[in-house]
């Protein structure tokens, strides 16, 4: 697999009275005269370096000084005293903007040298600068790495996007070689991942329908991205990395931004739990900053909506509130008091149901599903190999005559529909069954119809 990364120009932000509107509202020779209009608080008068030059300057950051020098003081106060070079390894920056910062913190009688340590100085805060950093930390308590400019931010994502992936034939089958699926199932995954567009999984109830969406994201995860720690909007700070959610690639040490993380394209699934505030910026009051929603935590990834139609949010919601998203690729976060910024949306959304498509949402929402993939109840001879490769992941001996005529007890004599899940499920009942009397695991007739009994709800 390979990805081209050819720059795609982000139309950049313009305020208005009303918050930010989208850049296509003007024509782009608007955009380009009026690209630093009112903006010259927050945007940088270079453009963004990207997580591939180091700065090395506070200029060269692209974020104002005073977001810096202010987090520098907060680290000092509770995590100090210590040294300079140490002050900019928990920023992330460079030993030259950590120094730079120092002088100005040192002038305004903030901090004070307490010793040397070679050539590098040894810092504890002032007491002038203990009442400046209580201020500060009751306005926000964050003190994590340094945070990058939202329009670098937009610019590394937009040359991230999934949309700029390639995918081809031998990706998708070594990826999903441990699933039974036909070849025509698998020719449709492989078109929807090269699309970078949404998914529609739907089927039946036990057919695989998640398991295909999180491997799908496994295809694309043989991409590395770059994400930002924290980005700053407006003076804000917006968390992004979530070690629980992104899964970093160990790189060698070189002029890198530190205050980038490289890592695996990402996948984040959310079912039955999200609510329409989970797709908005989330602001601790306590802490006094803001974590990026589910769809910030995507980009340049996979985006699994499972269980689509059982959120607490209803599916014409969502989908009216990702319209505009999946059509133009960018999306609007409100901060508190109302003030919106505008972020990409560059990633692979994949809705997966067992409802009926009809019984979700209207045709103009379905069209804006560009690949609709039915996954449908699995043949005797899909159950059959399923039996076989799961028992085999259990090390346990199967005869695959006995597996179909399980299969045939289950749909002739059960009326019962052959779904994927169920070799899995039996053969785990009888794990189970074993583990109870003391014994080992034997996948017999007997031991499979006792799992069948437990299983299946009776008749009538």
């Amino acid at each position: 697999m390979s990805t081209d990364f050819t720059t795609e120009r982000y139309g950049r932000l313009r305020k208005s009275s009303s918050g930010i509107r989208p850049a296509a509202e003007k024509p782009p020779e608007a955009d380009e005269k009026n690209l630093f209009l009112g903006n010259l608080d927050f945007i940088s008068d270079t453009a963004p370096l990207g997580p591939e030059h180091r700065p090395r300057s506070l200029k060269e950051l692209g974020v104002r000084s005073g977001i810096i020098e202010d987090l520098a003081l907060k680290l000092l106060y509770t995590a100090g005293p210590f040294s300079v070079f140490d002050m900019g390894r928990k920023m992330r920056v460079s030993y030259d903007v950590a120094n730079e910062v120092f002088n100005k913190m040192r002038a305004g009688l903030l901090c004070q040298v307490t010793g040397m340590k070679g050539n590098v100085a040894e810092i504890a805060i002032t007491s002038q600068g203990r009442s400046r950093a209580l201020e500060l930390l009751t306005a926000s308590q964050y003190t994590g790495p340094a945070p990058v400019s939202l329009p670098s931010y937009v610019e590394q994502v937009r040359k991230q996007s999934v949309r700029h992936a390639v995918v081809h034939r031998e990706d998708v089958e070594r990826a999903f070689a441990h699933m039974v699926l036909d070849n025509k199932t698998l020719w449709q995954i492989g078109i929807a991942l090269n699309s970078g567009a949404s998914i529609f999984l739907h089927g039946p109830a036990g057919v695989g329908k998640s398991a295909i969406a999180e491997t799908m994201s496994r295809v694309l995860a043989a991409d590395d991205v770059w994400l930002p720690w924290a980005i700053e909007a407006d003076g804000e700070i917006i968390s992004v990395y979530d070690p629980i959610l992104h899964k970093r690639v160990e790189r060698s040490e070189g002029t890198m931004d530190d205050r980038w993380v490289r890592c695996q394209r990402p996948s984040v699934l959310v079912g039955g739990e999200l609510t329409v505030e989970m797709l908005d910026l989330q602001f601790n009051v306590t802490a006094g900053f803001y974590t990026g929603p589910v769809q910030m935590k995507a980009n340049n990834g996979v985006l699994i909506v499972d269980d689509f139609g059982r959120q607490r949010i209803r599916p014409d919601e969502l989908l009216n509130r990702w319209v505009v998203p999946m059509d133009r690729h960018i999306d609007f976060l409100t901060q508190v008091g109302g003030k919106k910024i505008e972020i990409p949306f560059e990633m692979l959304v994949v809705f997966a149901t067992n409802l009926e498509p009809d019984e979700l949402v209207d045709a103009a929402f379905l069209r804006r599903m560009q690949t609709k993939i039915k996954i449908n109840l699995a043949t005797d001879e899909q159950w059959v190999e399923i039996f076989m490769r799961f028992s085999r992941n259990r090390q346990l001996a199967a005869d695959p005559k006995l597996a179909k005529e399980i299969a045939n007890h289950i749909r002739a004599t059960l009326g019962q529909e052959l779904r994927g899940c169920q070799p899995r499920d039996l053969i785990n009942q009888v794990c189970w069954q074993a583990r109870y009397a003391d014994c080992q695991p034997i996948l017999d007739k007997e031991s499979l119809m006792r799992a069948i009994d437990a299983y299946f709800l009776p008749n009538g």
